[in-house]
């Protein structure tokens, strides 16, 4: 029997379902001294800002049980200048890229689409309106209705190119199925779910919060059950609605957990810092445990958890 490893996003075929994610390895220049990076399903950039961005204060990271808490803050060295230096070296790696991006205001993200806009060579657009490492909590657009719908909607508008626009969304809130629900509305045809949660640590001997910014985000497996959680509530009620899961995958079988419960796609973060290589590692066991399981595709396993038996 012939296996089909390639998976959709929006109107988009990838090659395989195992992406990066944004924030965990830059523009993957660290990853490609591993592992040639077309052999993902795509590279999912480093949250891209309109203008450079040196991010939060130091520390600003933290050990968890079962997962890290970050409070890096977006740093970034603006759009310009990425697109005149991460664009043409991604390309000249073969990679698939996916480009994150995240603004300050609604304006932001239209401007930040004006810039894309005509680029050639990107494969999707991830819209960040749920990132928690920021001292503005009013910019974490995914926290209401209305505002994911407003931030979507304004690179909807701005953007000709015919790619998939994918919004990340945040795991506090108190429906993420409305959320989900808007943003498709505004002119999304996938969500990444989940971002990190908002967390907090504070160190016993000093008995003060480890990090600099007091909050950060919380990923690893930790976040897992919340990640799945996340993902079949939003496939229940949008089953036409691609997602791109992620949270604190690891294996092929935390990626498979995902895919059941209705996820296209898996990107690999937290889990590279201790092992470059565990996009692959996830990628190979994936396409193994499919077949195993008597998958002919990914397709026929995503949301395999919600059918009838």
């Amino acid at each position: 029997m012939s296996f089909d490893f390639s998976t959709q996003l929006g109107d988009k075929r990838f090659s395989n379902p195992i992406f990066t994610a944004s924030g965990c390895a830059g523009s993957g220049k660290e990853l490609a001294q591993f592992f040639a990076l077309e052999e993902l399903g795509g590279i999912v950039t480093k949250s891209i800002m309109m203008k450079p961005r040196s991010g939060r204060a130091t520390p600003r990271m933290a050990e968890t049980p079962s997962g890290m808490l970050n409070s890096i803050g977006l740093q970034g060295p603006g759009i310009d200048r990425f697109l005149a230096d991460d664009i043409p070296w991604l390309k000249s790696q073969n990679a698939t890229i996916v480009i994150s991006i995240a603004g300050e205001s609604v304006e932001d993200y239209g401007l930040l689409a004006k810039k894309l806009d005509g680029i050639p060579g990107i494969s999707a657009i991830e819209i960040n309106i749920s990132c928690p490492n920021v001292e503005n909590r009013g910019q974490v657009f995914s926290c209401h209705v209305d505002t994911a719908y407003a931030a979507v909607n304004a690179v909807k508008t701005n953007l000709n190119l015919r790619i998939p626009l994918i919004a990340k969304l945040s795991p506090d809130v108190t429906n993420i199925a409305d959320i989900a629900e808007s943003v498709h509305s505004a002119g999304a045809s996938g969500v990444a779910l989940i971002n990190t949660l908002l967390g907090m640590v504070i160190d016993t001997n000093t008995m003060k919060p480890k990090l600099a910014g007091k909050t950060g985000g919380l990923s690893g497996p930790a976040i897992r059950p919340v990640a799945v959680r996340a993902i079949y509530q939003v496939h229940q009620r949008l089953p036409q609605l691609s997602i791109l899961g992620m949270g604190g995958v690891a294996s092929g079988r935390d990626a498979l957990e995902l895919i059941l419960a209705g996820a296209s796609g898996i990107s690999v973060g937290t889990a590279t810092f201790g092992n470059p290589l565990a996009a692959i590692k996830v990628k190979n066991e994936l396409q193994d445990l499919l077949i195993e399981k008597g998958f002919a595709s990914v397709a026929a396993a995503v949301g395999f958890a919600h059918r009838d038996s």
